[in-house]
């Protein structure tokens, strides 16, 4: 190599080395810095897009986790009122069972009723009022059939990443615990409040009266004609009772008595009306007969209410599960997250070493050779 002073191709080299060096020890200072293999998508353009959807997911997963971890608060907080009435309905049996009996005057029946349809309407209340963030948890609300998300169906719960039925959702439902849906019908209630509720849950269209002679409280077996397009008549002697007639949406006729507060379920079959009873008959021991058919609908009731904690209960468990899947899928992630991203800082600071060694050497190879050129002055004479 010549001795020229125009072009200094030593330094020149120094320099290029020293860059390169100086820029890997940047690397190696950023990346220890931060902790992180990846800063920019310089560093590993495919590891950059691996690992933000890695990030992706685990975010999505942990809110996954607290959407189930509410759906559980949900349900603790149905559960706890189901207890409450669990113990007002075995207080309505206690009073049922006391009436039953031929030892107390009608009086006192009347006395046991007062304290019974208290015990109703308490019923009654706590389903109304029971809801989580807004939303009512025992009123029916949540007891459809309907999978839209829309008021009176049920509520999906979704916890996984995507949207598939198999694997990120599924659907809490809650049976209304208020005294007509566990069959004791209107008890504590008004009749007329009863009638708008039914006919509401059941979709009914009034297409006309309804009427016939009420025998000793119990509906007769009566063949029925239509008069005209809309009216259905049903006869028997003695005296008519007004009903309201019509079509529920499970495709059976119903009469609603408002006055007396209850429903009587009917059936269309070959122009015959077969009775069946309906769930708004109202409870109450204020007879002793009456106490005594109380008793087997408040050991239904208690069967009902018991069969949506049972539910309720299986359903958090199902729930519990899901946060448990849920931690370890999202561990799992940042476990591989981690992998791509993270900086192994010995072998890092093994890198850092090496490159700040050769960033002095190239400092001081270019002040070196930076001096060369100042021979040729010797050469010349200087």
């Amino acid at each position: 190599m010549s001795l020229v002073i125009n072009h200094n191709l030593m330094a020149m080299n120094a320099a290029r080395s020293l860059n390169i060096s100086y820029g890997r020890l940047s690397t190696s200072v950023q990346r220890l810095s931060s902790g992180l293999r990846i800063n920019s998508a310089q560093d590993d353009a495919a590891g950059l897009a691996v690992r933000e959807m890695m990030r992706t997911d685990i975010q999505v997963l942990n809110q996954g986790t607290r959407n189930a971890n509410d759906a559980i608060s949900m349900i603790q907080t149905a559960d706890g009122a189901l207890s409450v009435i669990d113990e007002k309905l075995t207080r309505m049996k206690e009073l049922a069972e006391q009436a039953a009996t031929g030892t107390y005057t009608s009086a006192q029946r009347l006395i046991m009723d007062s304290e019974f349809q208290a015990m109703a309407s308490e019923i009654n209340r706590i389903a109304a009022a029971t809801d989580f963030n807004g939303v009512k948890l025992l009123d029916g609300s949540l007891s459809g059939t309907g999978l839209d998300g829309t008021s009176g169906n049920q509520m999906k719960i979704h916890f996984g990443t995507g949207n598939a039925s198999a694997e990120d959702y599924y659907y809490v439902k809650i049976t209304g615990a208020t005294t007509s849906a566990l069959g004791l019908g209107s008890a504590g209630g008004t009749a007329a409040a009863a009638e708008a509720a039914f006919v509401a849950s059941h979709s009914l269209t009034d297409v006309g009266t309804l009427s016939y002679n009420l025998i000793n409280g119990t509906p007769p077996a009566l063949n029925a004609v239509f008069n005209g397009t809309d009216n259905l008549k049903l006869y028997d002697a003695g005296v008519n009772e007004n009903y309201m007639i019509g079509t529920g949406s499970d495709g059976n006729l119903y009469a609603i008595h408002a006055q007396w507060g209850f429903i009587l379920g009917y059936t269309y079959q070959d122009h015959e009306i077969i009775w069946s009873p309906g769930s708004g008959s109202t409870v109450a021991i204020n007879t002793q007969p009456q106490a005594q058919q109380a008793l087997e609908k408040l050991d239904s009731a208690i069967a009902a209410k018991d069969n949506i904690r049972a539910n309720l209960g299986a359903m958090a468990n199902r729930l519990g599960n899901t946060v448990s899947v849920l931690g370890i899928q999202a561990q799992n992630l940042q476990a591989a997250e981690s992998q791509i991203s993270d900086v192994d800082v010995a072998t890092e600071m093994t890198e850092f070493t090496r490159n700040q060694v050769l960033v002095q050497a190239g400092v001081a190879m270019l002040a070196q050779a930076n001096q060369l050129p100042q021979l040729a002055l010797k050469l010349m004479g200087a």
